[in-house]
């Protein structure tokens, strides 16, 4: 096991991770950027490097824009690790990772996680089934390797990435049985009150409604405000069934994609023990965080996604924001010249943020898609159902992390992401406490797999 010392280690090579892994090393300091995936890009800018000139107008012009800030970094002096799989971030600022099966270690004297988002759990009915898989996980196919599905798909849930996905599967020749929209009218009554504001964000709104004109143009089926979604099928998705204008409605398919947004991956800070604060807005616990993304553990930042759901552009300005701290922290700048290069980008960052509310509050996921019946699987890993969690609340279970110890729950290979929202609120609901009492899984190292030949090879 190879042992280094380096200035700083940023773990995510996404817009947060690249943009400020570049602006550290403007300042003058030692940086190595960590990153999971084969190439740069994170899971909005996906294989951005690689992608052919066709693929990238495919998949539109917010995607293209990943390929400035990985030409930025490739021009850079940063230290880029692709495939390496970081399993441990210290409080005392030490990065473990896995890379080529060797087992690596930097010591650092700050640490920047940038690791993004994650697509928040759809437990409903036969959400486990094979043909159902998130849209998340599609578009990254059409991304990667330019791959989709090769009959007709229903697209269903809530929320921008939704269109997006539907507008890039029109592109690319991909037959969209439905799109079925769990948003009712009182969502956008609800919104109206961040209108304003979103109205000061017009581009961002622009590129909604193109998407969705795009989607009727083509005359795909389009339902509105569903309920009670459910697929159908024993060996594998046959059907979407659900109500709308409360009629029951059945789309036979054998491939649905559930998307209800993304939240936060909180993994590392929260195996840093950092402060954590849930989100009633955004319906997911975040990370507390100062003003230039750093966490109650002195010299760990979290910019990005990680830090609150923002998207790419406002992602790329906190990595820079948090930069300027750790450049000035390391005395590579003064404080002056940060507050000074701050200005700007505050600004900037605010422009970005300005539509946040108002998608929100328009795309909130309904309750009945978060916390499901008793019969509806709810660990993926340990087979575990949300009646078998509400067993476990009336034997004394209080939080999560009694249910680990009632029947496994969130212990399996995904490590608590596919189910940890999911039994929080299943836990809160049944408890009839907030989900803020009730807490999140206590996450430990290794984050990621690792074997034991891998750690006796140390």
């Amino acid at each position: 096991m190879s042992h280094k010392n380096v200035d700083v280690v940023v773990v995510g090579a996404g817009a947060a991770g690249m943009s400020g892994a570049v602006a550290l090393a403007e300042s003058g300091l030692q940086v190595v950027l960590l990153d999971e995936q084969g190439s740069p890009g994170g899971q909005i800018y996906r294989g951005i490097t690689l992608a052919p000139l066709a693929r990238r107008d495919m998949l539109g012009p917010d995607y293209a824009r990943g390929n400035s800030l990985a030409q930025a970094l490739a021009s850079s002096t940063v230290q880029y690790e692709s495939g390496a799989s970081v399993w441990q971030v210290t409080r005392d600022h030490q990065v473990s990772y896995l890379r080529e099966g060797r087992l690596q270690t930097l010591q650092a004297k700050a640490v920047l996680l940038a690791t993004g988002a994650m697509e928040r759990p759809f437990p409903i009915p036969g959400w486990t089934l094979p043909g159902v898989m998130s849209a998340g996980a599609a578009q990254i196919l059409l991304k990667s390797a330019g791959l989709a599905p090769g009959e007709p798909v229903v697209l269903a849930g809530c929320g921008p990435l939704l269109y997006l996905l539907g507008w890039q599967y029109l592109r690319a020749g991909v037959a969209i049985k439905a799109l079925v929209d769990t948003t009712r009218p009182e969502d956008y009554w609800r919104a109206r009150r961040h209108l304003f504001a979103a109205l000061r964000a017009w581009p961002y709104l622009r590129k909604g409604l193109d998407l969705m004109r795009s989607l009727r143009r083509a005359g795909i089926a389009h339902y509105t405000g569903a309920e009670h979604l459910a697929i159908e099928g024993t060996d594998s998705a046959s059907a979407l069934s659900f109500t709308a204008a409360g009629k029951p409605v059945r789309v036979a398919t054998r491939c649905v994609l559930l998307h209800q947004g993304v939240v936060p991956n909180i993994q590392f800070s929260q195996s840093l023990r950092a402060q954590h604060e849930w989100d009633a807005a955004q319906l997911c616990f975040s990370p507390v965080t100062d003003v230039w993304g750093e966490l109650d553990v002195a010299g760990v930042y979290v910019a990005g996604d990680g830090a609150g759901i923002g998207g790419a552009q406002a992602a790329a300005v906190q990595g820079e924001l948090a930069a300027l701290a750790i450049a000035c922290k390391l005395k590579s700048i003064t404080p002056e010249h940060r507050d000074q290069e701050a200005a700007s980008l505050r600004a900037g960052l605010d422009a970005h943020l300005r539509i946040r509310p108002f998608l929100d509050a328009l795309y909130r996921p309904k309750d009945e898609n978060r916390i499901p019946a008793d019969d509806v699987m709810v660990c993926r890993c340990e087979e575990l159902t949300a009646g078998e969690v509400r067993a476990f609340v009336k034997l004394g279970c209080t939080g999560p992390n009694q249910a680990k110890s009632f029947g496994r729950c969130g212990m399996g290979p995904c490590q608590g992401r596919m189910c940890g929202l999911t039994v929080t609120e299943v836990i809160a609901h049944a408890r009839g406490v907030p989900a803020s009492e009730v807490g999140y899984y206590r996450i430990r190292p290794p984050i990621k797999p690792i074997t034991l030949g891998e750690l006796a090879g140390e």
